[in-house]
């Protein structure tokens, strides 16, 4: 008479047996093809009779502002709201908007001092990321995003410093910049 198995070895050998499948896949697949870009061919002109359609107009990215420095640097724009991340050569690789606390730096030239992965804010609101770089009237200057991704909320009087970004934008500009990364703040 044979000796019948239990549930749960059951349940472990179809896991296990999934688990092999799965992992043969993705082995395989990362050896196949990988898609390309569709490259553009000779255009062609459309029938006469074909309606005119007009492509919907994208934003256009802020250029790199005038005087914000050379080489790698992070650039804030206190009048667009906006940070830059330069590379080396002085190409803007990314670009992206930010709430300004209430208390701003002024215009010039600064460096990120002190980096924190994580802290409660000055508003109360749990964020990550936070890179300082200046002080204003004993007010901390530091990027950050919420961990939730949530915007700020209300100042109500208070005197802040986070300049809070998305947090897919935070987690860019960690990575970017240390201790030491040249800030460029322009108006």
């Amino acid at each position: 008479m044979a000796a019948r198995l239990p549930s749960w070895a059951w349940v472990t050998g179809l896991t296990a047996g999934a688990t092999a499948v799965v992992v043969a896949l993705a082995v395989q697949a990362d050896h196949g093809p990988r898609p390309a870009a569709a490259t553009a061919g000779p255009a062609r002109s459309a029938p006469a009779t074909a309606p005119a359609t007009v492509a919907p107009k994208t934003p256009a990215v802020p250029a790199l502002p005038e005087n914000s420095g050379e080489g790698r640097r992070i650039v804030y724009s206190l009048g667009e709201k906006r940070i830059w991340l330069v590379d080396a050569t002085g190409r803007a690789t990314r670009t992206f908007t930010v709430w300004p606390g209430t208390v701003s730096p002024q215009p010039g030239r600064y460096s990120v001092t002190l980096r924190r992965q994580s802290l409660k804010g000055s508003d109360g609101v749990e964020i990550e990321h936070i890179m300082y770089f200046t002080k204003v009237d004993g007010v901390n200057v530091a990027f950050s995003n919420a961990l939730d991704g949530s915007s700020p909320p209300p100042a109500n009087g208070q005197k802040l410093g986070g300049i809070r970004l998305h947090k897919e934008d935070g987690a860019a500009l960690w990575a970017f910049g240390d201790q030491g990364t040249r800030v460029a703040v322009v108006s």
